[in-house]
């Protein structure tokens, strides 16, 4: 029984991602694109890494765009994309504090 309830959570994603439920997908990576955006925001990124940063911005902008028009493979996608450049800034953004010893 406990082994059937660790797949639970896989098998319930698995059934969102093949069953039509792409805005449930959706939600979770914009929010997780939306939070690092955020965050990378808060550490000075527009500054200290703002290709990565607007880049992330803009795909995020990108990916509302397509959720909007109900293209939720698309709009993953972007989301997606968003939060990698996201973490990037975060990361340049973290290591330029270190450099100028904050």
């Amino acid at each position: 029984m406990a082994r059937s309830l660790k797949c639970f959570p896989l098998a319930w994603l698995l059934l969102a991602l093949t069953s039509g439920c792409g805005n449930a997908v959706y939600a979770v990576q914009a929010s997780s694109a939306a939070s690092k955006l955020e965050e990378a925001k808060e550490l000075g990124a527009e500054e200290l890494a703002p290709y990565e940063y607007y880049l992330a911005l803009e795909h995020m902008k990108k990916a509302r765009e397509e959720a909007a028009k109900a293209d939720y493979s698309d709009a993953i996608n972007y989301a997606e994309v968003s939060e990698e450049n996201a973490e990037k800034a975060i990361r340049l953004s973290r290591d330029a504090h270190r450099g100028a010893g904050r």
